[in-house]
């Protein structure tokens, strides 16, 4: 019986050995895609059993062309670089990993918010450059009591509010397929969009990027934000129009953004979002860890294991 093979599209981490240790039971062969072409990818996945992809699109017609393919894997908590309709029409089974980095970027969600309120980025920059001044930076406001409005209430957020309360603040979501359960029992307010948006001192984005939220944060969407409030996006950066939010900076509406993830990365260097001293920029960061990696890559490859034994998938995604 031939050996079972591995098509890896591309690859950011440093190595792939906690993936491979986690497909070690069934000895396959890999083979690496040289680049995320559509050419290059097809070169290594034509006649794979399984595919292991990052960041790498993986269309239909390209999904079409796969021979043996039963399984993809996921690199990551998002699956909207592939085509879920057509994986399902095709009868590959693909998973990712919803839960492996909560904790960082929950923390890194928060660590932003932090760094909004307290002015870090702008009182380090000024002392930096020789400047032992209070004035610079006010005025600051305690962050107790203050309310933190959570857009989405998946996963992250969920390890999130805890956080956030622990600071001080009410947190209040709005996510309309969270049922009221889900929202008692952890102690935050439900609210719609509009209103949220009302009452926020802080928004904090954690929607899926869908047709539908494309774009959700839109002049209209800041201009109901409360005067002066602060926004924050560790989800996926195409969910803000950014020429909006820029005029919302530029008008004083907006108190700060701190973005993790922009819509086009990497950012243009001539993007007006850089040299703000209200806004922070962290170059997509916030899922990372040492120990979220190697969760990460053993949570997916194990799946991926799985439906090559016939078993099923721990995280399976379905279109």
């Amino acid at each position: 019986m031939p050996r079972l093979l591995i098509a890896v599209t591309d690859s950011p981490f440093p190595s792939l050995d906690p993936a491979k240790a986690a497909l070690a039971r069934l000895d396959p062969e890999y083979r690496m895609a040289k680049s995320a072409s559509v050419d290059d990818i097809l070169e290594v996945a034509r006649d794979a059993d399984a595919v292991l992809v990052t960041y790498a699109k993986l269309t239909g017609d390209l999904l079409r062309q796969l021979k043996r393919c039963k399984a993809i894997g996921r690199f990551g908590l998002g699956v909207d670089n592939i085509d879920l309709p057509a994986a399902k029409e095709l009868g590959i089974s693909v998973n990712y990993v919803p839960d492996y980095c909560l904790r960082e970027v929950s923390d890194h969600a928060m660590a932003l918010l932090l760094a909004l309120a307290r002015k870090i980025p702008l009182s380090n920059k000024s002392v930096q450059s020789g400047r032992w001044e209070v004035p610079p930076i006010t005025p600051l406001r305690r962050i107790d009591g203050q309310v933190l409005g959570l857009v989405g209430f998946g996963n992250i957020p969920r390890v999130l509010a805890p956080k956030a309360k622990a600071f001080g603040l009410r947190v209040v979501t709005h996510d309309p397929y969270v049922s009221p359960q889900v929202l008692a029992d952890a102690a935050v307010e439900d609210a719609s969009f509009d209103a949220l948006l009302g009452m926020a001192d802080f928004v904090s984005i954690h929607a899926p990027l869908m047709p539908a939220t494309r774009g959700l944060f839109n002049a209209d969407a800041f201009r109901k934000m409360k005067k002066g409030a602060f926004l924050i996006n560790t989800a996926r950066g195409p969910l803000i129009d950014e020429a909006a939010l820029v005029a919302a900076l530029d008008s004083g509406h907006l108190g700060g953004a701190a973005l993790d993830v922009v819509a086009t990365e990497p950012l243009a260097k001539d993007s007006p979002l850089l040299g703000r001293d209200n806004v922070i920029l962290t170059p997509h960061t916030g899922f990372y860890s040492v120990e979220a990696l190697e969760e990460l890559q053993t949570k997916c490859a194990s799946d991926v294991a799985r439906v090559l034994s016939g078993e099923k998938a721990v995280y399976p995604i379905s279109a």
